[in-house]
């Protein structure tokens, strides 16, 4: 059985090794140490993960980040490598559900910050596990948008959603539909087709992740 978590945690590792602590990310104002730091503090910080989605939390959050930033950054790409066993995210159980999602997008994060990327071939088998989460995606952050919402990915599948009105269809490979319904839109290449007022609007949104 093919771990695409764990395939896209290595290549990531093996990018920020290539590339550096200082170079940019697409998350603004983060490098590539940032991003590195944030990974750990997700995976080996219970007391200061939930900081990353509640704002409440999230001072604490950062200060406990900006503690491992602070670390060399071999020994910090080292622990991004190598997760915990005990980790709920990260055990052998939840590795694929919890973190593929995560790795893939943080891994285009880096590669798509720089001048000349260009979109991977993913293999099929991941792809199919990406459109997973597209559709429930889709399902979060387009049920009430203004329009009869299909994203489509050719040879995978296609979500109907939205509040109604206007056709609106938006079509990609699983990857980069996850990358747009993420808040990357701007690096993310799908095809958008609809009314220019509703498309500006879906590339502007704050999806979020």
């Amino acid at each position: 059985m093919a771990r695409f978590a764990q395939m896209e945690r290595q290549a990531l590792a093996d990018l920020f090794l290539t590339i550096g602590p200082d170079a940019p990310t697409v998350n603004e104002g983060w490098t590539t140490r940032d991003l590195a730091a944030h990974l750990v503090v997700r995976e080996r910080r219970p007391d200061a993960g939930p900081g990353i989605w509640l704002p409440v939390l999230r001072g604490y959050s950062e200060r406990v980040r900006t503690e491992y930033a602070r670390r060399p950054f071999p020994e910090l790409v080292a622990l991004v490598r190598q997760p915990p066993v005990w980790s709920p995210l990260s055990n052998p159980l939840t590795d694929e559900l919890a973190n593929l999602m995560e790795f893939f997008i943080h891994h285009e994060d880096v590669r798509r910050a720089v001048p000349d990327w260009a979109p991977r071939e993913l293999p099929p088998g991941e792809q199919a596990a990406l459109w997973k989460r597209v559709a429930a995606l889709s399902r979060l952050h387009l049920r009430r948008f203004t329009g009869a919402v299909r994203v489509v990915a050719d040879g995978y599948g296609e979500v109907s959603t939205g509040g109604g009105g206007e056709p609106v269809l938006i079509s990609a490979p699983p990857g980069e539909l996850v990358l747009f319904l993420t808040g990357r839109q701007r690096v993310a290449r799908v095809q958008i087709d609809c009314p220019a007022v509703l498309e500006e609007r879906l590339r502007n949104a704050g999806f979020g992740f």
